[in-house]
């Protein structure tokens, strides 16, 4: 019973990373079985938008989509997410060798797999990045990746055991072991995240502090190479990697990037042909509506607001205030005025359409249905509890966000909404560059923040896990004892799938009922893509967009 249910799952996370077919694409063949060539110096390029710089390419401390876009198409894991989502080779030449108890797997490296000044990637270059992941002196953010899932990662990161403990070891060259805590589901999966990539350990340490802050402080294993690019960088250009292993699937001769944070910009530039794609949002989505390069992507982002317990402001540490807070915007009126992109309301954290019921396939965000959704009158009357328990009769909160275009109007209607609906609230607003967003996420200096996660792999624990008391990425001082154990004991469980799942239901419950955040919106993209812009993968978890496969079909057909 428990081996059948552990396939279901792992069919599952594999089938949900669906990848969305791009507008005018061929999207028929992943790169194990696709006849489409590259053609360096055919002169294919793109010309594309960022909404925010890359804070870093150190694929041990990103955080950021962003980041995670970028290091997904210049570097390369065991695995990669294909062209149709489905999980195939990278850097590992065959499936591994896995032990009868399904706890160590042994990986080959594949012979041709090269590092961009020449080198070999090797077994090596594994082993020195995931001990460097764990190691507390990195301070990286998703070592909880780590966490229960590779032998001994728990106890290095709380200080009772080294980094060269983990379990990991090069057993040659191109031979890598790798011993896991327990058996986990969705491992696969896991390995094409950019925190489990390889870094070359030589060329790191000469670099020292300047490591991943510049193109020339990086290498590459992917199908492209970064050129042009700082950490203050607002454009950067990916160029054809042509040591890559898999080179002569990569079609595109370079693609240069610009942050464009105005909406209204960014569409004077398409259309004048200057980009070849971009995102719409609010009224510019209307103004596009019928256009044949108009398309609609969702993703499994979550947008909602964070509570800062940990700051001296007792307001946010009341869960009266909290659910107040939580239930007083109109999130329907918010996805159809602010956003019109396609974008839903969001009642609890876990998005639809992520994760299917192990036993009945029912989707997990309709099985736990709306846990907090908006209700003025409900919000006031917790308003009004609240305030009595403080003692006071009004309250000034800071809210926290991005300084995009999409960002200020949706500042400005939560605004709005929050001191209409909750006398005596005042909310001044902060909207700052993305980088400086989360350095002070990391600092704790908010009140109040828009912030947003999207899917690393199709399991509802990759969101739950993040509000954990331990959690690294959990920088807002929400605890709770029941809330951690129900999410340690879905980590570890995993020969009862359905005890797992009833797990999952009630911590997003608990979390809902203790407002530890407030739920926002689910997110999709209106998409402007040029119709001569081919196979450029729109992925549902982990890194939003592969290039791997994508063409500049008018080039093409120049030629």
């Amino acid at each position: 019973m428990g081996n059948k249910k552990l396939s279901a799952l792992v069919l599952l996370s594999l089938s949900s990373a669906l990848v969305l077919a791009a507008c005018g694409g061929n999207n028929t063949a992943d790169s194990s079985d696709s006849s489409a060539t590259g053609t360096a110096g055919s002169g294919q390029v793109l010309n594309l938008v960022e909404s925010a710089e890359i804070p870093t390419m150190d694929s041990v401390q990103a955080t950021d989509t962003v980041a995670f876009t970028a290091l997904s198409n210049v570097n390369e894991g065991l695995y990669r997410q294909g062209l149709n989502g489905t999980v195939e080779l990278g850097m590992a030449a065959e499936d591994p060798t896995v032990s009868a108890d399904g706890l160590t797997y042994t990986f080959k490296i594949r012979d041709n797999a090269k590092w961009s000044n020449g080198e070999p990637v090797t077994a090596a270059d594994f082993v020195y990045s995931w001990r460097k992941l764990v190691d507390p002196a990195s301070a990286a953010s998703y070592s909880y990746m780590m966490d229960g899932v590779v032998a001994n990662a728990t106890e290095i990161m709380a200080g009772d055991k080294k980094p060269e403990e983990l379990g990991i070891k090069a057993v040659d060259e191109k031979t890598l072991e790798i011993t896991l805590a327990s058996p986990v589901p969705y491992f696969k999966d896991l390995l094409t995240l950019a925190m489990f990539f390889p870094q070359n350990q030589a060329f790191v340490e000469k670099q020292g502090d300047k490591y991943a802050l510049s193109s020339g402080a990086l290498l590459y294993n992917g199908p492209f190479v970064l050129a042009k690019w700082d950490a203050a960088s607002l454009s950067w250009t990916y160029e054809r990697n042509k040591d890559y292993w898999d080179a002569d699937k990569v079609n595109l001769d370079a693609i240069n990037v610009e942050v464009i944070k105005e909406t209204s910009t960014a569409l004077n530039l398409y259309d004048t042909g200057a980009i070849d794609r971009m995102i719409l949002t609010g009224e510019y989505v209307t103004q596009k509506t019928g256009d044949p390069d108009l398309h609609t992507m969702p993703t499994s982002s979550v947008f909602y607001l964070k509570f800062n317990q940990q700051r001296d402001n007792p307001a946010l540490k009341n869960a009266n205030i909290r659910k107040a807070l939580a239930m007083a915007f109109d999130k329907q009126a918010y996805a159809d005025v602010v956003l019109q992109n396609g974008s839903i309301p969001a009642n609890g954290l876990v998005p639809k359409g992520l994760a299917l019921d192990p036993s009945t396939g029912e989707d997990y965000r309709a099985e736990n249905g709306d846990l907090l959704s908006f209700n003025a009158a409900e919000a006031k009357t917790y308003w009004e509890k609240g305030l009595a328990e403080l003692g006071q009769d009004s309250v000034t909160l800071e809210l926290l966000s991005d300084d995009t275009e999409n960002a200020k109007r949706s500042s400005e209607f939560l605004q709005s909404q929050l001191q209409t609906n909750l006398p005596g609230l005042t909310v001044t607003l902060r909207n700052v560059p993305f980088k400086v967003r989360l350095e002070a996420d990391t600092k704790g200096t908010y009140d109040i923040e828009l912030a947003g996660w999207g899917a690393d792999y199709a399991d509802p624990i990759n969101f739950l896990e993040l509000f954990q008391t331990t959690n690294g990425n959990n920088k807002s001082g929400y605890s709770n004892a029941q809330y951690d154990a129900l999410i340690d004991a879905a980590r570890t469980n995993v020969s009862d799938l359905d005890a797992r799942w009833a797990n999952l239901l009630q911590a997003e419950k608990i979390l809902m009922e203790d407002a530890g955040i407030a739920p926002l919106y689910q997110r999709s993209y209106a998409v402007l893509q040029k119709p001569y812009v081919t196979d450029l993968a729109e992925h549902l978890v982990g890194a939003e967009y592969s290039y791997k496969w994508a063409s500049n079909a008018g080039a093409q057909n120049a030629q």
